[in-house]
């Protein structure tokens, strides 16, 4: 039944990472924040600036995806096939039909955005319907419905924030604790910037682990929502494929994305594997050949 198959995508793991990275990211937050009050910078207008920021990223998310992307909301007289096609899957997940949008660029590629399930987004390239055959293209919009059915697209949006405050902090902060510099003798804004680094690479080595271990637990569930794994394995080599075909140009204009596709589109290199937001393709095409294979010898037991 679709009950049993879709609880079996379900993982205690994936939600006790989640949880540990927000409250990591909670600690480094208050951290950087005593930091700069201490340099000087007033609490209150701190608070504001930085509360209004969290809000705008919470619910202006989605949109700033897409429009990072070029993206626009599809119609289901624009792509009827697509709207059908998501709407079937969500019957299969249990879950709110989401915003569906295309974005118009080569680069194949998918990924779902929002903060909560009922207000998501799942936003595939033109690029991404003209390479797959149906069966992959299932797979892969699947994939990122299970990304929204564990409520881990919020989490990264919250990650990323963080580490955009610890940037914005590392700019501007040359500007700030002038005061400070003359009581302690040592200026404050080399303390700020040293906290800013290492606020944002803490932030980055912890959205980094989130992200790998959630792309394993997508693949896991878009097997069990469409009962394919095949399929879905087959789309990625396919995508990792083509991708290696889209001139680095176009890929560094995406990579601000990364996080959040199902394939990286990142610049072929050598730091590509360590620095990545995905476990190697190789990984997880086995991981979907483990689970292929364990539906074929009997029927997933229900958790």
């Amino acid at each position: 039944m679709a009950t049993t198959r879709t609880s079996y995508g379900r993982d205690l793991g994936l939600q006790a990472r989640m949880l540990l990275t927000m409250l990591m990211l909670g600690l480094l937050y208050l951290g950087l924040v005593g930091v700069l009050v201490w340099a000087g910078v007033g609490a209150v207008v701190m608070l504001f600036v930085v509360a209004g920021l969290a809000l705008a990223q919470l619910f202006l998310s989605d949109k700033l995806a897409l429009r990072a992307i070029g993206a626009h909301e599809a119609s289901p007289s624009e792509a009827p096939g697509l709207h059908a096609l998501v709407e079937r899957l969500c019957v299969q997940a249990d879950l709110p039909k989401p915003k569906i949008a295309i974005a118009g660029t080569d680069i194949p590629n998918a990924f779902a955005t929002g903060r909560s399930r009922k207000a998501s987004t799942v936003c595939v390239t033109t690029g991404l319907l003209h390479l797959l055959e149906p069966n992959e293209l299932e797979g892969v919009l699947a994939h990122e419905l299970a990304h929204i059915q564990h409520r881990d697209v919020l989490i990264m949006t919250v990650a990323s924030f963080f580490a955009s405050i610890a940037v914005m902090v590392l700019q501007f902060a040359p500007f700030l604790g002038g005061g400070r510099d003359r009581d302690s003798g040592q200026p404050a804004f080399i303390v700020v910037m040293l906290v800013s680094v290492a606020v944002y690479l803490l932030s980055f080595v912890l959205m980094l682990a989130l992200s790998r271990h959630r792309e394993f637990v997508a693949d896991r569930g878009a097997a069990v929502i469409t009962g394919r794994p095949s399929a879905l394995s087959s789309a990625l080599m396919r995508i990792s494929g083509a991708m290696r075909g889209i001139p680095d140009r176009d890929l560094r204009a995406a990579a601000e994305m990364n996080a959040f596709f199902i394939v990286p589109a990142s610049v072929k290199g050598s730091m590509r594997t360590l620095l990545s937001t995905h476990p190697p393709i190789e990984q997880r095409i086995a991981a979907l050949g483990r689970i292929e294979a364990a539906m074929q010898s009997g029927p997933a037991r229900s958790t």
